[in-house]
């Protein structure tokens, strides 16, 4: 499935007559690194979640490349989208190279010389292809989701909170790491986080989303320079702040 561009064309969606999206209308170019931001509950996550099918719009329609995303069977679409969510959703009782090959058996695709690639592909020695999940560190499972959304070969990378539950040193690494392939690999990556340094540091590009809206549409540089409007603002106080304060302790203030 070639990627050219997304398009959200007035994508709506209610839960209990709550708008959780209203009335987006959006293009993603190729090739970028997006970062959907906001408070919780503003409708990062089921904008995403609208690219696969996971969520369907009320109105509107999902374009990718020149094609609906409804235009396909959700399973087949889900094959050629990588994904990568916060839980990671390893299978406890499959090997890693189970659990990454999932797709390439789906698809009766060679497994054994592919599952040695992805290993390679996110830094993972290949003798853990045969270890359990239960044996790894969160950081080594986050990687194996990572090789497991890569199987296929997708153009289009979605993540959902990815790193979420990785402690900040691991979570910088693997976060930095992702990058370096998103860019090796020519991917079109969106990815769904609250942390505002992580999206500020990674992405292109910012949305930020409040009550089911974009609200601003920016770079990081405009974002940190005060030009994305109170949203945006709001959001990376945080991390100013938080800088600005170890800034004083480190000198004794």
């Amino acid at each position: 499935m070639k990627v050219s561009a997304i398009h959200f064309e007035g994508v709506s969606k209610s839960y209990a007559g709550a708008l959780a999206v209203d009335s987006v209308s959006l293009a993603i170019a190729s090739g970028s690194f997006v970062a959907l931001v906001g408070t919780s509950g503003s409708g990062k996550s089921t904008l995403l979640k609208m690219i696969n099918r996971l969520v369907e719009p009320d109105s509107g329609a999902v374009l990718i490349g020149e094609a609906r995303a409804d235009a396909m069977a959700p399973h087949v679409l889900r094959r050629r989208i990588g994904y990568v969510f916060q839980s990671i959703g390893l299978f406890p009782h499959m090997t890693v190279a189970e659990n990454i090959a999932i797709g390439l058996r789906l698809e009766s695709q060679d497994q054994g010389d592919r599952v040695a690639e992805l290993l390679d592909l996110v830094d993972l020695p290949r003798d853990h292809a045969a270890r359990m999940p239960d044996a790894l560190s969160g950081g080594q499972r986050q990687r194996v989701g990572v090789a497991r959304a890569l199987a296929l070969a997708p153009q289009l990378m979605l993540m959902d909170e990815p790193f979420g539950a990785l402690d900040p040193v691991t979570r910088d690494q693997i976060g930095t790491a992702y990058r370096a392939l998103h860019d090796r690999l020519a991917l079109t990556t969106i990815m769904v986080t609250h942390d505002m340094a992580e999206a500020l540091l990674l992405a292109d590009r910012l949305l930020v989303m409040q009550a089911g809206r974009i609200v601003a549409d920016a770079t990081p540089h405009d974002v940190l320079t005060g030009k994305a409007g109170r949203a945006a603002d709001a959001l990376v106080a945080v991390p100013r702040a938080q800088a600005e304060r170890l800034l004083r302790l480190e000198h004794g203030a």
